[in-house]
């Protein structure tokens, strides 16, 4: 399974793996489906949201993972 980055955007990774939005969503990330949040990156959407990116895609990778 290919790794997600921080270069991952959202809406690259809400279609390809739905299973993680709830992780998005528990920390902020209510408009997944926005047309904005579609283009933004995880990095992006994770300084917007005062979240460590790193521990984001950590985090979503474990899940993808599990």
């Amino acid at each position: 399974m290919a790794q997600i980055t921080k270069n991952t955007t959202i809406g690259e990774l809400v279609n390809t793996h739905p299973e993680v939005a709830p992780i998005l969503m528990e920390i902020g990330m209510h408009c997944l489906g926005c047309p904005s949040a579609q283009m933004e990156t995880l990095e992006e959407a994770a300084m917007v949201h005062a979240i460590d990116a790193d521990l984001l895609v950590e985090k979503i990778n474990a899940a993808l993972n599990a």
